[in-house]
């Protein structure tokens, strides 16, 4: 008798997939996510959840077969207001869900932890909200999970440890929250390809990371130790963003290396000399507000903007970061005010081409030619000769 009714329950199932009947546990999902959410003034988002008709074709619903296999709760068009209300622990009842994403709105509560029983989730985004709360733990049980975005929240505690070893994670970006504690360390296995952390207060050091990494920011956290083991392994990245923390330490010349588009170090503690053993091409490269010392490096002259301010950069200006400068080079910025230089090749005559900004306050010497500076640069020329012992006048 049991075994005839489970075959009636599966022919059932196959009968009301068959007629496009959304399965009963997924229709009661929706509507405890419906009763939970409400539009914002100015959305008509949930305007054609009318249960009476197939919730399969509702906006934002998509599904395969019978079951819900995406839900895109809001109006996705540029500028429209988002939702309200909370997310449901209902989610995790469709289990069938690959996709979820929300709008930016007004959203509040904390992210269910239902949903580690979307076993087949692969994409969780549900950025510029109201949400609060920790990550739930049983995120990381999410095995087919590619992209994590709580982004632009108020998510608070630790990243959950298990996070570093979802198996197909690509995308982690967590940025603009608060969540305290450690990174956690992922393994050189990992498929990840972009680590969004910044604007937290994450502490500790940079841990180990995987290979595969293109885009990296850890910028305006609390983290501290240095980085020359980390960084030389991370060579397909194309973005560097390390800001904004605590961080010291020599940078290894290898950086200069990398495949990047920008690279941020500014406002550390980093220290030591600046040698790159080839020209670098990097487009930015902001280094300011850190303790390097010693000469100028003429191999940073394919730079297009170069930010080396506010340190303890010692010697001449390089010739050829002028020539970049002034002539035809790519170089179309050069902050070097703040340090303690000495000299630049540079006609008082010369006029800086248009676009061009040259920034020499507060070095031991008398800028030879007039350029505006930044307002932060103050208004100080040259420094004080007593701080200037090799300062010729």
């Amino acid at each position: 008798m049991a075994r005839l009714g489970a075959v009636v329950v599966v022919f059932l199932a196959a009968a009301l997939a068959a007629e496009g009947i959304l399965d009963p546990v997924d229709f009661l999902a929706l509507q405890a996510v419906r009763r939970s959410l409400d539009d914002m003034p100015g959305s008509a988002f949930f305007d054609a959840w009318d249960f009476t008709a197939d919730p399969c074709g509702f906006p934002g619903v998509y599904c395969d077969g019978n079951r819900v296999s995406a839900l895109a709760l809001g109006d996705p068009r540029a500028g429209s207001p988002g939702l309200t209300g909370r997310l449901d622990p209902a989610l995790g009842r469709m289990s069938a869900l690959t996709e979820l994403s929300l709008v930016p709105g007004r959203v509040q509560g904390e992210l269910p932890a239902s949903l580690a029983s979307c076993s087949n989730l692969r994409f969780l985004a549900v950025s510029k909200n109201l949400l609060s709360g920790g990550i739930p733990d049983g995120i990381g049980a999410l095995s087919n999970l590619r992209t994590l975005d709580v982004s632009f929240n108020q998510i608070s505690g630790a990243i959950p440890p298990s996070i570093a070893s979802l198996p197909s994670i690509t995308n982690l970006i967590l940025c603009h929250n608060q969540l305290t504690g450690g990174i956690p360390s992922f393994p050189d296995s990992s498929p990840l390809l972009r680590m969004d952390l910044k604007h937290n207060a994450l502490s500790g050091g940079v841990p180990s990371l995987p290979g595969s990494l293109q885009y990296l920011s850890l910028a305006a956290n609390r983290l501290t130790g240095n980085v020359d083991s980390v960084l030389p392994r991370l060579t397909r990245l194309n973005y560097l963003d390390l800001s904004m923390n605590q961080l010291q330490g020599p940078i290894p010349a290898s950086v200069f290396t990398l495949p990047l588009s920008v690279l941020q170090l500014q406002r550390n503690f980093f220290s030591g000399l600046l040698q790159p053993t080839s020209d670098v091409t990097i487009p930015v490269v902001d280094l300011s507000y850190n303790r390097f010392w010693g000469p100028l490096s003429p191999l940073l002259a394919g730079i297009g903007q170069l930010y080396l301010n506010n340190n303890r950069f010692t010697g001449d200006v390089p010739s050829r970061l002028v020539q970049e400068l002034v002539g035809t080079g790519g170089l179309q910025l050069l902050y070097l005010q703040h340090n303690f230089l000495t000299g630049i090749e540079i006609s008082p005559s010369s006029s800086l081409p248009s676009g061009v900004s040259l920034c020499l306050m507060y070095n031991c010497m008398v800028p030879p030619v007039y350029a505006p500076c930044p307002i932060k640069a103050g208004t100080q020329n040259t420094r004080p000769a007593d701080q200037c012992p090799e300062w010729r006048g």
